[in-house]
Formats: structure tokens, C-alpha cells, sequence
């Protein structure tokens, strides 16, 4: 195994999660009668480049992605974030009408559509052939690609250059990270700005153990540290950075060409840098170690589940994020433990949780059953959902978040 960035040997097991199904492979009540697939779930760490990422490629990208069922829009948090960065973006880089805003993995358009409010031409390059449907019939400009050299070469052929282009929840979605990184270096306009934002973030990763962000369609899980190595070595540098809570804890960054003296390098870099140092990011006996605080969270998630059954009580779940599934299936929690979940998103409701075959509903069964506990398995949008959700305290029911630690409120 080789690292895929610098093709040093990969020898340092962060954490192996077993035998996984795909944590997006979501089933209708066909296909659970038919086998299931499994695969190794495992991290390592690049002694070399300290990228941290999936032992292997289990499946082709386009197996992946190019039917997906995350939709962006069905979250008003995410929305709300999206739409101050591109308030934000505007402003900052004085964008208008005479500038092009390119957006890679632009989902259904949900950011998109906040500069084409302003009349700034923009294009969506996303994979998923459902959502970038969805996206035109919004009026999105979308093409449906995968990005990467080949796309950035026909696009430049095509006339487009990015003034501002935007690569959100998408890089550690690629397999090939050279080849992603050059067609950032081809399609980004001289002085351009590239956005690259990612909440596979080491520091927060680490620190609370988010285990759960690891599942197969993330390849790779970036530092500031690994992330600079790779955009130095196809000369471009990141001049500015910001540390976000959305996502339990994400990391947004600013990239020019290298040859752009235009713009200013900003000192929280180096000052993000010498944080990641000092917490031991560039100790690779520190990532061996995250596997011994996965077990301990394993432990405790196990003894709530024990101690709640014990006492009769009834417990449901609410989301059905992929990052549900990798703690589901570690853990071991089926629906006889779990009776079911639900998503606001109607493209999931009447399906079934990979691995586990938890089935997803409707929200409105809760008020039905009336559980004893919610499961908030979406726990990124934790305050989003209980606000949604708080007539469960009319019958005495209670929110439970199982990590970074256990709370029941």
C-alpha cells in the first residue's frame, strides 16, 4: 500500500473499523434479500507527508457518486453557512458581473444560487447525474462531471477561468488527489482564488475522536499540515485559513497561483501551523494511539445501549447520515436495538441503513411512538434537529448524543 500522494509505503495503522458496507449504500426492502457487501475499513497515516486516508479503494468513484443521495438543501444550517460565505466571499473579493464563480461538487446548487441572485455568472461541475438534474431545473448551470485534469482541460478550452472557484466536502471524496489538485492549478484564472473547505479536519478528528467520519467515500482526511504539502508541490499556496465549528469541526482555505504577489499571506497559516505542531500532528505515534480512544468510545456507546434495554427503554433514531453508519455497524447496533430512524429527506425515507437494515421513516412516527430516547445520529446538526424535534419532552422523551461523549438531555 502506498500513500496517494507521494507514494511512500504506508506502514502506520491509525484505526481499523472491520468488515463495512458503504456507508451511503442505503437498501429498498428488495435488496435486503439479497447479499450485502462488506469491505475493510481502515486508516493509515503517511510517515512521509503525514496524509492521513483509506488503506484502499474499495469501489469506483463513479460507482459512488454518480447516484447520490445527500442533498445539501435539506438542512437550513448548512444553508445558513453557506449563504454568509457567499455574502462573505462577494464582499471580500469584490466580486460582480465581470467575474466567474466555479463550483466543484456544487451538489444541487444551494451555494450557487446565492451569486446568481448577484448576477455573477457561476457553473457547477457535480458527478451525481440526480442531483445535477435537480440543479438545471433550478436554473444552476451544472455539468455533470467528475472533476479533475480532463474536466479542467475542457472547460479552458471551453472559455471558463475561475475568478473564485469553491471546492467544499469534496476533497476527501477523491481518490486521486494529483490529478484533482492539477485541474484546480489549470482551471483557476491567474489571479484567481481557490476555496477549499473540509470537515475531515486532524485537529477536531483527533481531539474528539470522529471516528464516524470515517467510511469508504472518504479517501483522505487532511491536516493543514498535508493539506500545504500537496498544493506546494503544484505551486500553489494557501494565504489565509479559518477554523469552523460547522460539521463538529471543519477547516476553510484560501489558495492563489504562487506567482500571485497580489494578494497578502496571512499570518493565522503559520499560526494554525505551529497549533497542529504543538498538539502533536507531526507525531505519528499520536495517530497510532486514536485506535485505543475508538475502543474506549465504543465501550461507552455499548454501556448506554445496556443500561437503557435494562430499563425498558425504547429508543429511536433521528437522521441517517453516513457518519451514522460507520458508528452504527462498528458498534454493532442493529434494529434490535435501534427500532428505526428518521430523515427529514424524503430520498431516504422508506429505505434501509446499510449493514444494520435499520429502516428509515418519516419524523412524524416519533410523535406516534412516542420513544424514550432520540438518537441524534446527524449530531453535526444537533441544535437544528432538537429544535425541531423538542415536543418529544412533552411525553418525557429525551435527545441522546453518543459522541464526542454521551449526553442525554
Amino acid at each position: 500500500m502506498e500513500c496517494r500522494f507521494c507514494n511512500e509505503k504506508l506502514i502506520h495503522c491509525m484505526v481499523d473499523l472491520g468488515m463495512s458496507p458503504l456507508a451511503n449504500g442505503y437498501l429498498d426492502a428488495k435488496s435486503l434479500e439479497k447479499k450485502e457487501s462488506f469491505y475493510p475499513l481502515r486508516v493509515f497515516v503517511c510517515h512521509k507527508c503525514l496524509l492521513v486516508q483509506l488503506s484502499e479503494n474499495v469501489e469506483e468513484p463513479k460507482k459512488i457518486f454518480s447516484e447520490y443521495l445527500y442533498f445539501s438543501s435539506f438542512s437550513k444550517t448548512w444553508l445558513k453557512h453557506t449563504e454568509e460565505f457567499a455574502n462573505k466571499a462577494i464582499e471580500k473579493f469584490r466580486l460582480d458581473e465581470n467575474n466567474q464563480i466555479i463550483e466543484i461538487a456544487s451538489n444541487d446548487g444551494y451555494l450557487l444560487r446565492h451569486f446568481k441572485n448577484k448576477n455573477i455568472p457561476i457553473l457547477g461541475i457535480e458527478p451525481a447525474s440526480n442531483i445535477s438534474k435537480i440543479a438545471e431545473e433550478r436554473g444552476i448551470k451544472t455539468i455533470n462531471k467528475f472533476f479533475g485534469i480532463k474536466t479542467a482541460n475542457e472547460l479552458k478550452m471551453g472559455g471558463y477561468g475561475a475568478d473564485l472557484l469553491v471546492a467544499i466536502n469534496v476533497m476527501p471524496h477523491v481518490p486521486d488527489i494529483q490529478d484533482f489538485v492539477e485541474g484546480i492549478k489549470i482551471i483557476l484564472n491567474k489571479n484567481g482564488i481557490c476555496m477549499i473547505q473540509f470537515s475531515t479536519y486532524m485537529l477536531p478528528f483527533i481531539h474528539d475522536t470522529e471516528f464516524d467520519s470515517i467510511y469508504h467515500e472518504h479517501f483522505s482526511y487532511f491536516s493543514l499540515l498535508s493539506i500545504q504539502k500537496i498544493l506546494n508541490n503544484f505551486k500553489l499556496i494557501i494565504f489565509d485559513v479559518e477554523e469552523l465549528s460547522i460539521h463538529g469541526g471543519s477547516l476553510r482555505i484560501y489558495v492563489k497561483h504562487e506567482e500571485n504577489t497580489k494578494i497578502k499571506n496571512e499570518e493565522r497559516v503559520n499560526e494554525l501551523i505551529e497549533k497542529e505542531v504543538n498538539a502533536g500532528l507531526t507525531v505519528i505515534s499520536n495517530y497510532e494511539n486514536f485506535s485505543q480512544q475508538v475502543n474506549d468510545t465504543k465501550i461507552k456507546i455499548w454501556n448506554f445501549f445496556s443500561s437503557a434495554i435494562k430499563n425498558n427503554k425504547k429508543i429511536v433514531g433521528y437522521g441517517a447520515p453516513a457518519k451514522g453508519n460507520t458508528m452504527l455497524n462498528f458498534c454493532g447496533i442493529g434494529k434490535e436495538l435501534l427500532e428505526y430512524t428518521v430523515d427529514i429527506s424524503p430520498h431516504k425515507q422508506g429505505l434501509f441503513l446499510p449493514g444494520t437494515h435499520i429502516p428509515i421513516k418519516k419524523p412524524e412516527i416519533i410523535k406516534q411512538t412516542k420513544p424514550d430516547y432520540v438518537i441524534i445520529l446527524s449530531w453535526n446538526f444537533r441544535d437544528e434537529i432538537v429544535e425541531q424535534m423538542n415536543y418529544i419532552r412533552e411525553w418525557g422523551g429525551k435527545f441522546v448524543v453518543l459522541h464526542p461523549k454521551i449526553e442525554i438531555f
